[in-house]
């Protein structure tokens, strides 16, 4: 049994302070308590920050949205502000997890949780990513579910999160605190790409504390955006392959501007600028969707078992975008049909 000391400070500067050294923040804790179960992660001391004033889900003075570090995911599923302006991140917040968790689950812990990869759970074989230099026992074994995509001879492992590929293809911003000051990361400088350290999944520094997660003005994506996930069973798995997508379409019909990111098929989510360029001024359809999803996909290499990735991302990418173009559903609404009940 490993000894863990366990602080519930009442205000930010007494929680960065105390995280210094081997210590692990801690909110819903729905994946590291599983990890330090597992023997995975062993900090010394958890700091728990749901005392601390970071709930809050509330508009910015430029006309975007600051979901707060620990505001729980359903919470900002089922926002109005979320649900009217960004609907494609309530669609893939509820493609995530199962209820309970959801009700659970923190905005910031979700951009932090690890990497569902078994062999990075099993602490009986080698993992780069648990233990630098000790090999990847994924190259060459089982790799349904790893990455087609951004790996390296290190590490072929996946980022799992849903509301993560969405927040991607929103070009979201987090906001960072320490005892060193305040910082804003790019979403797409949040996450790493494994190379030759997969053991560090983002670009935090010691110390530093997810405190914010800022949303861009709303309204460009809101009527045309979908959020596609393939996935092994209907509710409560990860995805094999998941696709973000999201247009704004001018009253002429053609495209002024396009998101896509992929989920489930890399070390963080997967965009690439020069694809989304690619539909811009074309009308929706599906050789430019195509065209894009080649583009988004070019240097993809499966590892045997995940071969089927690369068809199955191309077909993802297609139909996000044709679903995207028809128009955005009523996530709220569809998910609590299929519920039995009304939505929140």
């Amino acid at each position: 049994m490993n000894p863990v000391t366990f602080h519930a400070p009442q205000a930010s500067a007494d929680a960065l302070r105390l995280a210094a050294g081997n210590a692990a923040f801690i909110a819903g804790g729905t994946n590291l308590i599983d990890l330090m179960k597992e023997g995975v992660m062993r900090p010394a001391a958890l700091v728990d920050i749901n005392s601390l004033p970071l709930a809050a889900i509330a508009p910015t003075a430029q006309g975007g949205l600051l979901l707060g570090a620990t505001a729980r995911n359903a919470d900002t599923a089922y926002h109005p502000l979320v649900r009217s302006g960004y609907p494609l991140l309530s669609a893939a917040i509820l493609a995530g997890a199962s209820p309970q968790i959801r009700n659970m689950a923190t905005d910031g812990g979700n951009l932090l949780q690890r990497t569902r990869c078994h062999y990075f759970y099993d602490t009986a074989v080698p993992c780069n990513k648990r233990l630098p230099g000790s090999g990847c026992s994924a190259i060459g074994g089982l790799t349904r579910q790893h990455a087609i995509l951004g790996a390296s001879q290190h590490c072929i492992a996946t980022h799992p999160s849903d509301m993560c590929v969405a927040l991607a293809a929103l070009g979201a911003v987090v906001h960072a605190g320490s005892e060193q000051g305040e910082r804003r990361i790019d979403f797409a400088d949040f996450h790493r790409l494994p190379g030759a350290n997969p053991e560090r999944d983002n670009t935090l520094l010691p110390g530093e504390l997810i405190t914010a997660i800022e949303l861009p003005p709303a309204g460009q994506f809101a009527a045309h955006s979908a959020y596609l996930k393939f996935r092994d069973r209907a509710s409560y798995a990860f995805a094999l392959v998941s696709c973000a997508a999201a247009l704004d379409i001018g009253p002429d019909g053609a495209v002024r501007a396009a998101r896509v990111a992929l989920g489930g098929v890399a070390h963080k989510p997967w965009r690439v600028a020069a694809a989304e360029e690619l539909l811009l001024g074309q009308r929706p359809g599906s050789a430019a969707f195509d065209a894009c999803a080649g583009l988004l996909l070019a240097g993809a290499r499966g590892h045997g078992k995940n071969d089927f990735k690369i068809p199955m991302a191309r077909r993802a990418v297609v139909r996000a975008l044709e679903q995207a173009a028809a128009g955005t559903i009523d996530n709220m609404h569809a998910a609590a049909a299929s519920a039995g009940k009304e939505p929140l």
